[in-house]
């Protein structure tokens, strides 16, 4: 069964631009990607990103879409150039590589282009915002 449970106060905050609300809004999207369900056996997590990749080609740019908005959001924040240039180049691997049939599901199942543009946004959060941090458990 997946299980899909949002940061505590996401909804009621879903639509605001203060960094705590975007924090909160990136690391569901995040998880919402790359870690619903568990696949059984290996006990690794999956999520929409590889699960629509296993289409061919559309799939990958559906799922390119997807993760793009985490960029919108560093945009939103003030995040530089330079660290947005990094999450579109971890999208764009993990579009270009994961088109190729078999090779690129592989590729997706570890490359998760969506955790590394949300480890760039904590960042940020964790230096201009320190009021955002969290407590991961």
């Amino acid at each position: 069964m997946a299980q899909f449970t949002p940061t505590a106060g996401a909804i009621g905050r879903s639509l605001s631009n203060d960094p705590a609300a975007v924090r909160a809004r990136v690391e569901a999207l995040e998880q919402m990607l790359e870690r619903v369900w568990t696949v059984p056996g290996i006990n690794r997590k999956v999520g929409l990103d590889f699960v629509v990749g296993l289409v061919p080609v559309v799939g990958d740019l559906i799922a390119a879409a997807m993760g793009s908005y985490l960029i919108w959001e560093a945009r939103n924040l003030g995040m530089s150039k330079f660290q947005m240039a990094r999450m579109a180049a971890n999208i764009g691997v993990d579009t270009v590589l994961g088109a190729v049939p078999l090779v690129g599901d592989t590729f997706d199942f570890f490359f998760r282009s969506n955790t590394r543009n949300l480890r760039i946004i904590k960042k940020h959060l964790d230096r201009h915002h320190p009021g955002t941090v969290t407590i991961d458990g």
